[in-house]
């Protein structure tokens, strides 16, 4: 008992094809601009900024509520190190104020 598939399939999976190769395309494309922005800036400014403001805040936030974890080491390492990048320097990659920045302190 074998069915013959529909045009309505071969159409539905032409069109699920071309959508995913549309979207990775688009993906990959953006990727490789964002890569290209910071490798500029990292060539330009010397170092970057490794987390945005709200991935910063999370981390801070992950830090203090998380003060016996394995890890706390090296989360605050991992944070203090993009405070000290953000006050060292002048163009960042991700969107920070100077209020933002000059409010930062690092943790212990």
């Amino acid at each position: 008992m074998t069915e013959a598939i529909t045009v309505e399939t071969w159409i539905g999976m032409g069109v699920a094809i071309i959508a995913f190769w549309g979207i990775a395309s688009w993906a990959l494309v953006r990727t490789m601009r964002q890569e290209d922005r910071k490798l500029k800036l990292i060539e330009r400014v010397g170092s970057i900024d490794t987390y945005s403001p709200r991935g910063l805040a999370d981390l801070r936030a992950w830090i203090e509520e998380n003060p016996d974890d394995p890890y706390i080491g090296d989360a605050k390492e991992a944070y203090n190190e993009c405070v000290e990048t953000l006050k060292e320097i002048d163009e960042t990659f991700y969107h920070w104020s100077e209020e933002e920045i000059e409010e930062l302190e690092t943790v212990d």
